[in-house]
């Protein structure tokens, strides 16, 4: 009696197609090729991906994803102020960058053009502004309810831009141990956050008002 073939998991696809990357040096030309030198259905990798660019997107989506569950794993996490669970998140998401650095390098640096690299980047962009959010503490909010989703906003996106910033160091560190990237993590979240605290958004309002008024009116 023949045996049923086991179904291929999400999780299986996406170390197959890693693994096609990392030994042919690029991306697979369509579905069918890579599902049938892997030896499963097309069918099989449709009912988890519409496309290569959303499994390739969904690659570092799992990146953060097991970041956070690491995190998670510390009871001592959630007792965390923003700034510590910010640089629990740097340091752990490096350390997976850093576990499958030739997959990332060959693929942020597959295409010419580093913006057609970046939309790899889109899943975790939105994941990584949503964590942002959920651990601003009303320690950095401004008192002003009708201006808080717009500091949220304006938080959110240039913590994105500082991330994206460390990542483009981490690819060009050749320091041991990528060790030049752990102080520049350690440095720069710990300025952003002091900066947060010494001049909150609420000054930095009181004195454009002021500006405003003096130039328009006082002219």
């Amino acid at each position: 009696m023949a045996t049923q073939k086991a179904k291929i998991t999400k999780d299986a696809i996406v170390s197959l197609y890693m693994n096609y990357v990392l030994e042919h040096g690029k991306a697979p030309k369509s579905v069918y090729l890579f599902a049938k030198e892997n030896k499963f259905e097309e069918s099989e990798f449709y009912a988890f991906f519409g496309t290569l660019e959303g499994l390739e997107k969904e690659v570092f989506q799992l990146f953060f994803v097991n970041t956070i569950n690491l995190l998670h794993a510390h009871a001592d996490y959630n007792t965390y102020g923003m700034k510590d669970k910010m640089l629990s998140f740097y340091f752990t998401f490096f350390e997976l960058l850093s576990a499958n650095r030739s997959y990332v390098m060959q693929t942020l640096k597959s295409n010419p053009n580093p913006l057609k690299n970046l939309t790899q980047l889109t899943l975790l962009r939105e994941s990584f502004k949503n964590y942002t959010k959920e651990i601003l503490t009303d320690e950095y909010r401004i008192s002003q309810e009708k201006l808080q989703n717009f500091q949220d906003k304006a938080i959110q996106e240039s913590a994105w831009l500082q991330l994206m910033y460390t990542i483009k160091f981490w690819m060009d560190d050749s320091s041991a141990a990528f060790e030049k990237t752990d102080i520049l993590i350690e440095k720069s979240v710990t300025t952003t956050f002091e900066l947060m605290r010494i001049a909150p958004l609420n000054h930095l309002l009181d004195l454009g008002k002021f500006i405003f008024k003096e130039k328009i009116y006082n002219k």
